[in-house]
């Protein structure tokens, strides 16, 4: 896998301070998007042991409140599957950060179902390591600057713990 660009201090995407990496590969093509050069699977650097740990270290800040995956697409199966062992040892390593993830895939079509686009053997385990996720493409005609970590109307924030407990789709509400 590749990655486009690393944010060590990313207030944007997601709540308080967090480590935002944002992979390379994307199939989407959404008209408007702000990242067209990361569709390219071959774009930026190689995501190697060293930038994990290099990542690593930059969550271990008690100002870091957690990670965002972005991209590209981070649920793209090739994605998903290099991300995996990473995800894992961050929500060992950091139990207490939250881990958000942005996919223009959609929860219960695209990733949740066995037959789904971006389904494959990493899926159920990578979303199960995920608090958030925002789901759904990003569409330029619903964008709308008010709303919080998302650019358009149609995009969802899960909160993926309360979901699987729930057994439907709960979406996140900021923590005052």
């Amino acid at each position: 896998m590749h990655y486009a660009t690393i944010k060590p201090y990313d207030i944007a995407n997601g709540p308080g301070v967090r480590v935002s990496l944002f992979v390379s590969g994307c199939t989407h093509h959404c008209p408007g998007c702000f990242n067209k050069e990361t569709w390219d699977f071959s774009f930026g650097e190689l995501f190697t042991e060293t930038v994990e740990a290099e990542l690593l270290a930059k969550l271990s800040s008690d100002y870091i409140n957690g990670l965002t995956l972005l991209g590209g697409e981070p649920m793209e199966p090739a994605n998903q599957r290099a991300l995996l062992p990473f995800v894992r040892e961050v929500r060992a390593r950091y139990p207490e950060k939250s881990i958000w993830c942005y996919s223009g895939y959609t929860y219960e079509k695209d990733l949740l179902a066995p037959d789904g686009r971006a389904h494959c053997e990493a899926t159920e385990e990578l979303l199960s390591l995920f608090d958030v996720l925002v789901d759904g493409r990003y569409i330029e005609a619903l964008y709308d600057i008010t709303l919080l970590f998302r650019g358009s109307s149609n995009q969802r924030l899960i909160d993926l713990r309360r979901t699987e407990e729930a057994g439907s789709v709960v979406l996140w509400e900021k923590q005052i």
